[in-house]
């Protein structure tokens, strides 16, 4: 992964681009969907963006998608120590670094530019000055006074405040009535007393009455006193033992009423907390329903990404496995019939010029009768064949020979699982470490082709497209002779299968017959190798083979003086598959897919073979 810093100011300078962190760009391989699978793309974290691009050259023309980093998830995968998720909503990037430690400087990078994004960060206060801390203020006082409402008290809590202050009120007017009482003892004591005085002076000292009321009472002649009249209300005419009276009455009906309000309310609690439960369970199966939704959309929206594909932990079952497969490749077949109806293949050779692809190769040679073939056994002898794999070569065509060719009618370990007319398919049922690695044996019969014709298309790479419809690309890694190449090829992806690659020899020979009655053999043989122009890949899966096409021709003698022709011509075929597939894709998915896809790569193949030798010269 690569980085460039932007630039920043010097650490006097406060500024608000100097705490920013630095812009990374770098290689990533990203999940572009089920058929392409990992793809590497440019992608460029800055400025709290993540973007990518299909290369860094392309960056010109703009990025394919970005994805604002504010409220993103990144979650480091669980089992691969090179991925990493990043989800904001609905919208999910799988990625791959090339190496857990890219991974973790990858995370670190993105969750420091996240970090310092929004409102939150140090930066962003320097950048937005004091007016962030008024209503971050105002924000956090209504969120707590907000809170608090929300929180509240039940309802049987309320009411018990209320009773404590009924108490207390109680008490109160209690206390005011108490007062009360004692202003008007008091008061009535005064009155009484006044009016006791009054009548004695009266008896004692004889005095004439003002007209103004105040009577003047004089002993030396100085002294004088004044009493106001009586009055049967008391001081300013005010009832006190009535008030305090009607007072008391008045709260004792306040008081009574509360008490009502408080038993109507601590009845209708019990109703309103019966309607609150209803109402609670309600809204608790409403959202689990709408998890439950929003999880299957998701499921459904992220189905084809990489947690689904194949591997030791997919969260695909193996039903659902075995259904997406069978999908696919009905999908695949409907397109080849439609390819074969509308005759859109690929462009073949003219009809005249079937060998012509073969170039400077050895078998190029014109029409052959059945006896004049012998003369082309020296050119395919092993001695002829000399590269840094011949040993290799000539066990594997030692080893097919003789055990390829075994009859397995008798053979209890060899099932027969499918037979089409002349065509019969054995399978021998063998794991190791859980991986499928049945061995595969079809024997078929086909008319008007020779065993040279049919292994020559087989070994081909010139031709290899216009039958195989299951390799998505090829190319030819070395030539190590004129009939030995290294090859490397591709195969179309079948979600959620991963993607298989395979690099193999492949060989071509033709087998004298040790006896001369019987036939002759041509085989083909391709066994994997390993070489460095091609090491293994983390975008497929990379297979192991061993497989042999071994055909003889037989020749029925033509009537009276005729020339041989196609119609005398029967070609037996011995096709050997030992495929170890890797991955993990279940045994019952690998076991019906063999099933299914072998007997047709067979009638494919066999039917191709006789389209293009029609009416053509017979090469034995």
């Amino acid at each position: 992964m690569s980085e460039k810093s932007s630039s920043s100011g010097s650490d006097e300078d406060v500024e608000p681009e100097s705490g920013h962190p630095v812009e990374h760009g770098g290689v990533l391989s990203k999940w572009t969907n089920y058929i392409h699978g990992w793809q590497d793309r440019w992608v460029v974290l800055k400025n709290n963006t993540l973007s990518y691009y299909k290369s860094e050259d392309e960056r010109e023309y703009g990025c394919r998608g970005s994805l604002c980093l504010s409220k993103a998830v990144i979650t480091p995968h669980e089992f691969d120590e090179c991925r990493f998720d990043i989800s904001v909503n609905d919208s999910v990037w799988y990625l791959r670094a090339e190496d857990p430690e890219h991974r973790l400087q990858w995370i670190e990078s993105i969750e420091l530019h996240k970090a310092e994004s929004g409102y939150g960060s140090e930066t962003s206060l320097r950048r937005h000055g004091s007016m962030l801390s008024l209503t971050s203020a105002a924000s956090a006082l209504s969120s707590t006074s907000t809170s608090s409402f929300k929180k509240g008290y039940r309802l049987r809590e309320k009411l018990a405040e209320m009773e404590t202050f009924r108490d207390i009120l109680c008490r109160q007017v209690d206390t005011l009535q108490k007062y009360f009482d004692s202003c008007a003892n008091a008061v009535s004591k005064d009155e009484f007393q006044r009016d006791r005085v009054v009548e004695e002076d009266e008896e004692e000292f004889p005095s004439a009455t003002r007209p103004d009321g105040e009577h003047n009472h004089n002993n030396n002649g100085s002294k004088e006193k004044l009493f106001s009249p009586a009055s049967p209300k008391g001081i300013n005419g005010i009832d006190f033992k009535g008030e305090a009276i009607t007072f008391k009455a008045t709260t004792a009906g306040i008081l009574s009423t509360l008490s009502h309000c408080i038993e109507l309310m601590v009845k209708r609690e019990d109703s309103w907390q019966k309607r609150l439960d209803k109402e609670l369970e309600k809204r608790r199966r409403v959202e689990d329903a709408y998890k439950t939704a929003i999880n299957e959309l998701k499921k459904k929206s992220h189905y084809g990404g990489p947690d689904y594909e194949e591997g030791p932990n997919s969260l695909i079952n193996e039903d659902e496995f075995f259904d997406a497969v069978e999908a696919a490749l009905d999908r695949q077949d409907k397109i080849e019939e439609q390819c074969q109806s509308e005759k859109v293949r690929i462009p073949r050779l003219p009809a005249g010029d079937a060998f012509s692809t073969i170039g400077t190769h050895r078998f190029a040679n014109k029409h052959h009768s059945y006896s004049s073939s012998q003369s082309s056994i020296e050119l395919v002898s092993a001695s002829d064949d000399i590269h840094r794999f011949s040993v290799q070569v000539e066990e594997m065509v030692q080893n097919h020979m003789t055990y390829s060719l075994q009859d397995v009618g008798g053979d209890a370990n060899w099932q027969l699982v499918i037979e089409e007319g002349e065509m019969k398919v054995y399978r021998r049922e063998v794991e190791e470490n859980g991986i499928v690695l049945d061995p595969l044996k079809a024997t078929h019969a086909v008319k008007g082709v020779t065993g040279h014709e049919l292994c020559h298309y087989f070994w081909d790479t010139a031709v290899r497209m216009d039958w195989e419809t299951t390799i998505e690309n090829f190319n030819v890694v070395e030539t190590l002779s004129d009939n030995a190449i290294i090859v490397y090829q591709t195969h179309k992806r079948v979600w959620p299968a991963s993607q298989r690659d395979v690099l193999y020899m492949s060989a071509i020979r033709k087998i004298l017959a040790t006896n001369e009655n019987d036939p002759d053999t041509w085989l083909v043989c391709n066994f994997s190798v390993d070489h460095d122009n091609a090491p293994p890949t983390n975008r497929c899966v990379r297979a192991k083979i061993n497989v042999a096409m071994i055909c003889q021709t037989l020749v029925s003698p033509p009537e009276g003086d005729k020339e041989i022709s196609r119609d005398n011509i029967l070609c037996k075929i011995t096709y050997v598959a030992n495929v170890n597939p890797g991955g993990w894709a279940p045994a019952s998915v690998l076991r019906a897919v063999a099933k299914r896809e072998y007997p047709k790569f067979l009638k494919r193949f066999t039917s191709y073979v006789q389209e293009k030798t029609a009416g053509k010269p017979i090469l034995f």
